[in-house]
């Protein structure tokens, strides 16, 4: 019970600060700052998930109706490229939105699509191959493992 109540007040630490951050950054680059946009933050910053764009539409007009499915999906671009958020992408799937934008991993469930996140300093340490020869700079990395969660085992037994 403690620890949910920790947890609880962390998250709620981080979209105060991603909230802030959002303000800043649009009165920094002029942008708009809309009560659906903010929605749309919050709503990524509320769920831990991994969402999906159609999971934070869905759970965005409970309350907000008048928010579109494309209002959705290009507020969460720009989110990514201001850096409030990450897209945490794989293989055959729909984007996922991640609200922790600290370096981490991820295990990608093969049957349920479940992304779970995963923090390991020897992930951390892979040295980045030189990408010159393709005129690439990488910014960024983030590890996928891809497998069958628990879950899914369980319910599919013969997986193991």
């Amino acid at each position: 019970m403690a620890e949910d109540l920790k947890e609880k007040r962390l998250d709620d630490v981080l979209k105060t600060k991603r909230m802030k951050a959002y303000r800043r950054l649009c009165h920094e680059l002029g942008l708009r700052d809309t009560k659906q946009k903010r929605a749309i933050l919050e709503a990524v910053l509320g769920l831990d998930t991994h969402p999906t764009a159609d999971e934070i539409h869905a759970h965005i007009t409970t309350t907000h109706p008048d928010v579109s499915r494309t209002t959705v999906y290009r507020g969460l671009e720009a989110f990514a490229r201001m850096g409030l958020i990450t897209k945490a992408c794989h293989p055959g799937s729909v984007t996922r939105y991640d609200r922790n934008i600290d370096i981490h991993h991820h295990l990608i469930c093969l049957h349920c699509d479940a992304v779970i996140d995963i923090t390991d300093t020897g992930l951390d340490a892979l040295s980045i191959p030189d990408t010159s020869d393709f005129n690439f700079e990488v910014q960024d990395f983030r590890v996928q493992l891809r497998g069958v969660c628990g879950s899914c085992r369980e319910t599919d037994p013969k997986e193991e």
